[in-house]
């Protein structure tokens, strides 16, 4: 049994979607672990509702440096014997002291079709103001794997939607969150049975 960990910094959404996936079956994992840099977060709140062992380390005023952060976030994945971690909109970039240890175990959730609208600020209602200001077509949302790199890590799923004339960056958002919480769950069930192979920085989907 595939052990997952979420995190999360807000109230969670993502976190519900995969929650609701474990519930009805989707997939053939467990989540053992929610964790925030908020205490305060909805997404403490969901997981103590929902029974799920949810730990929080306060971020703001962390006496430590980011990679001490980290690496206390990583000694807590280690000793629930985390195999996947899920960011679930996460607010934080991590440190290569999480990341590495953790090199194509750990996935994110992204509200716009990478590598375009990507990098450091493309978060939340940025895409979606970028992606109207640019007149695309098409947006959607991307699950990848996190690399020391801000959402430049090997995509496993895409959803599209299309961009109405209409469209305000509110609107839009809340059509791609629905493919979010289609696509997620999905490459969770794909890692959990095996299926998602890493080639020369490339994911395969495997039969």
């Amino acid at each position: 049994m595939i052990k997952i960990a979420i995190f999360a910094s807000g109230g969670g959404s993502n976190l519900q979607a995969l929650i609701d996936a474990q519930d009805v079956g989707l997939f053939k994992g467990k989540i053992a672990l929610i964790f925030s840099n908020v205490p305060e977060s909805g997404a403490m709140e969901k997981g103590e509702n929902e029974r799920i062992e949810s730990v929080a380390i306060a971020s703001k005023g962390y006496p430590g440096s980011r990679e001490e952060y980290d690496a206390e976030v990583l000694r807590l994945c280690e000793s629930k014997k985390i195999d996947l971690v899920c960011l679930a909109g996460y607010m934080r970039i991590l440190t290569p002291v999480l990341i590495k240890p953790y090199l194509y175990k750990m996935m994110n959730i992204h509200p716009g079709l990478l590598p375009m609208f990507g990098g450091e600020g493309m978060y939340g209602h940025h895409v979606h103001e970028a992606v109207i200001t640019a007149k695309e077509n098409e947006s959607g949302a991307t699950v990848h794997f996190v690399t020391e790199g801000v959402d430049a890590g090997p995509i496993i799923l895409q959803g599209n939607v299309k961009v109405q004339s209409n469209d305000t960056p509110e609107t839009l958002a809340e059509r791609v969150l629905k493919v979010e919480h289609q696509i997620y769950p999905e490459a969770v069930r794909l890692f959990c049975e095996g299926k998602i192979k890493v080639v020369d920085g490339r994911v395969r989907i495997l039969n």
